[in-house]
């Protein structure tokens, strides 16, 4: 096996966390799981990516299996991508049905690697007619950086494509520009025949919600600059509350006591973009939204 290729397989093992490991090495369904009986999954983390990355070795891993492996991983961590939509038009009148996922996919790499020829394309086969791309981009003097990727979550049935954020901004627009298809009466064209846009339906997807959302934050901090604030300081007294009976801590008489601290050089203009950014529901919590109305960013919390 290629030094590149287990390195590639070692950083992808070690982002997987140990609670997915076994998971998703079942999915890759590139080891035997006699294979993965041998290993010690209780082990520091280093030893078992170093034990797994041998027996890669021993299998002769190939640069197409690490990035599958990788395809797998980002699967299950989809929600940590930021992704495009686009949405494929047709010429009017034009007849586009179905088309073989195999011929796509094969022409699709063609077509790519004819744009670019430092450029290393995988695929694997997703649940509901999906298939996901991931498509590592070299340069005309470099090798494919494995590292930086882009992924491409295309449905069949569907005109949608998602993309993920690509780092190459030169290399963005040949995701952008076009896809191939084909109908029961015509061959798969080589040219590419779709042009790829927004959706405008989808730029204004929640439209409701997110006016909502900006209405009660600004009803909330108003929609005038917040006063300058570092930090806020919260202290937790409480009794354990637990619909189970026994056990140390519900024995315990004296109050749990926690310290939480928020920090930031300008922490109510952060805490007033949380709910727009989608990272917080709206309203905030009211021992967040209340540190301008008290003047105080010391809390302490007690039971009633």
């Amino acid at each position: 096996m290629d030094e590149t290729v287990a390195e590639f397989i070692k950083r992808t093992i070690l982002k997987i966390p140990m609670t997915e490991m076994m998971t998703i090495l079942k999915a890759w369904d590139f080891l035997p799981e006699n294979q993965l009986q041998t290993v010690n999954f209780r082990q520091r983390k280093e030893s078992l990516v170093q034990d797994l990355v041998l027996l890669c070795e021993s299998k002769r891993a190939s640069l197409r299996d690490a990035a599958l492996l990788d395809i797998i991983y980002t699967q299950f961590h989809r929600h940590q991508k930021v992704w495009d939509v686009f949405q494929m038009s047709k010429e009017p009148g034009e007849d586009v049905d179905l088309f073989d996922m195999e011929r796509f996919k094969s022409s699709f790499e063609k077509i790519l690697r004819r744009a670019l020829k430092n450029v290393t394309v995988s695929f694997r086969d997703a649940e509901e007619n999906a298939v996901w791309i991931r498509i590592a981009w070299g340069t005309q003097y470099r090798k494919p950086n494995q590292y930086k990727p882009v992924y491409v979550v295309y449905y069949s049935q569907t005109p949608y494509a998602f993309t993920s954020f690509c780092h190459l901004k030169s290399n963005a627009p040949l995701l952008s520009q076009k896809f191939e298809t084909h109908n029961s009466t015509m061959p798969l064209q080589e040219t590419l025949e779709l042009d790829m846009h927004m959706d405008s339906r989808i730029i204004h997807e929640n439209r409701i919600e997110k006016e909502r959302v900006q209405r009660v934050t600004q009803e909330t901090f108003g929609d005038y600059p917040q006063p300058r604030l570092e930090f806020a300081q919260y202290k937790l007294e409480t009794k354990f509350k637990s619909d189970f009976h026994g056990g140390i801590l519900a024995e315990r008489k004296e109050p749990l006591r926690c310290l939480i601290k928020f920090s930031s050089p300008h922490l109510l203009e952060a805490l007033k973009s949380l709910a727009p950014a989608g990272i917080a529901d709206a309203p905030l919590s009211p021992l967040l939204t209340c540190i301008p109305n008290k003047g105080m960013n010391y809390f302490k919390i007690r039971d009633k």
